[in-house]
């Protein structure tokens, strides 16, 4: 990974006139400005389409595009919609995400696109359904009697659907047609927009990091299609659940309730699953970031049925082997090893192994003493240093309330001033620091405060709503960001 850096801006926080940022019009004035600010990568989180809980690392499939990202304008010029049928829409936009407005307004309206575009894309749809057979033909049943059973999770629906009898498949494949197709055009239209959007920022220079969660969601058409490669009863429950164990953040851990792999299982296959994920994701992706990368060390297993994370164990992963595996199926990826939290010697030894670049908060650096490894001194090349991710504060938000010790640390070490501002000062020690590749958060670029916070870990509603406002990416934001970016080396090809 050659010098560089990025703007961390999910999809989601473009702004427009729709509810919820897309792939249309914003997406590629932003891969402008980023040029215009003399950044090589542009981080977004996960693509998928998302659940319960709105999280981009809870989602329906492991390979489906969210719905919601489709640009309707595209769909207008293409003749599927009308100008009056975008109006409900646009009467639910707001500066924040309403996730449960966008459930109601926008899928009649892709629905309507549907209807015109099954017979006029009928070619291409066939193609792409083709091409991506090994995927959608279960994710869009899925979802077709997910709906049909009133959005009820798998492990409620009817047993012989939820065993998938495979006389159960063919009736409901008959019975759902047309809801089948539906969903097979949505992600048609999705991944066309996407890619259309790829080769435009790839094209003026610029890469995508795109982040991959190491579990798939319990209520998902791969835990629905795939029960062998995880950890489930005879029943299709989960034995065990995913999480991380209790620490200085959280008294009882973190209970994300994933189910998890039978890495047995996975070894016997040649981890065959986990290489169609990840030569799906290099298409999706210039450069993969690993979420919870050190799970693949060891995992935190807790037993089904807890209330919190509290009393779970940790269990060996399956370590290099998977990487080793996927690098001859594949060759050489460009990855980013999330490799945050509890980490022991093992996991910097298999992290090191890998030779993936793990991460560097800055965030985390001014709580102990000159040892601490996120300090920008104690960082080293192959590595990737932020300012903050999208489960921190903003920068504004963390001196709000952090000791006021690690706040006289921070302000000593960065030589912060309120005439350059807080923010800026913190990005400086970030772009200035030997990492090979340094990242902000877009909110913190504009100095914004814990109201825009992206995610707050372990609190259910609430996140992943904060939208970027018209009109703030000017000429001025972006020569302030070039001068700074040439400065420490960061723009040189």
């Amino acid at each position: 990974m050659k010098r560089g850096s990025g703007i961390l801006m999910h999809i989601s926080s473009l702004p427009g006139k729709y509810g919820i940022g897309t792939l249309g019009k914003s997406a590629y004035l932003f891969a402008d400005f980023l040029k215009q600010s003399g950044q090589k990568y542009w981080q977004i989180l996960p693509l998928g389409h998302t659940g319960y809980g709105d999280s981009p690392y809870q989602c329906f499939s492991a390979y489906a595009g969210n719905p919601y990202f489709i640009d309707l304008d595209r769909l207008k010029d293409e003749g599927l919609l009308e100008e009056e049928d975008l109006v409900p829409l646009q009467e639910a936009s707001s500066e924040r995400v309403d996730f449960e407005k966008l459930f109601y307004t926008k899928y009649p309206v892709l629905r309507k696109a549907y209807e015109k575009g099954k017979d006029k894309f009928k070619g291409e749809i066939g193609n792409f359904r083709s091409q991506n057979r090994h995927w959608l033909e279960d994710y869009s049943l899925y979802m077709a009697v997910k709906e049909a059973m009133n959005n009820k999770s798998w492990v409620e629906w009817d047993e012989p659907i939820k065993q998938r009898y495979p006389e159960a498949l063919r009736a409901y494949r008959t019975k759902l047609k047309e809801k089948i197709d539906f969903w097979v055009f949505i992600q048609y239209e999705f991944y066309k927009q996407w890619q259309e959007l790829k080769e435009y920022v790839n094209g003026i220079g610029i890469k995508i990091i795109g982040d991959l969660p190491i579990y798939i969601a319990a209520d998902s058409s791969d835990a629905w299609a795939y029960p062998e490669i995880f950890q489930l009863n005879e029943k299709r429950m989960p034995i065990v659940v995913a999480g991380c164990p209790p620490d200085a953040f959280t008294e009882d851990g973190q209970l994300w309730g994933n189910p998890i792999y039978d890495w047995d299982y996975l070894e016997r296959t040649g981890y065959k699953w986990w290489i169609k994920r990840m030569e799906a994701s290099l298409k999706l992706y210039d450069v993969i970031r690993i979420d919870h990368f050190r799970g693949f060390e060891s995992y935190w297993a807790v037993p089904y049925g807890e209330d919190t994370a509290r009393y779970g164990k940790w269990i060996k992963g399956p370590g290099i082997k998977l990487f080793n595996a996927l690098k001859i199926a594949l060759g050489n990826m460009d990855i980013i090893a999330e490799d945050l939290g509890f980490l022991t010697q093992e996991v910097l030894d298999f992290r090191e192994e890998t030779g993936y670049p793990g991460m560097k908060v800055l965030q985390f650096a001014f709580d102990s003493d000159e040892e601490n490894a996120y300090l920008p001194h104690n960082c080293i090349k192959n590595s990737v240093i932020y300012t903050g991710t999208h489960d921190n504060s903003t920068i504004k938000g963390w001196f709000k309330d952090i000791e006021k010790e690690v706040g006289e640390h921070a302000r000593s070490y960065l030589k912060l001033d309120h005439e350059e501002g807080y923010n800026w000062g913190f990005i400086r020690g970030a772009w200035s620091s030997v990492s090979d590749l340094a990242v902000t958060q877009m909110q913190d670029i504009l100095g914004l405060d814990d109201t825009a916070r992206m995610n707050k870990p372990g609190i259910l509603g609430g996140n992943w709503k904060w939208r970027m406002k018209e009109g703030v990416l000017t000429d001025e934001l972006a020569q302030h960001i070039y001068s700074m970016t040439k400065l420490y080396g960061r723009n040189l090809s």
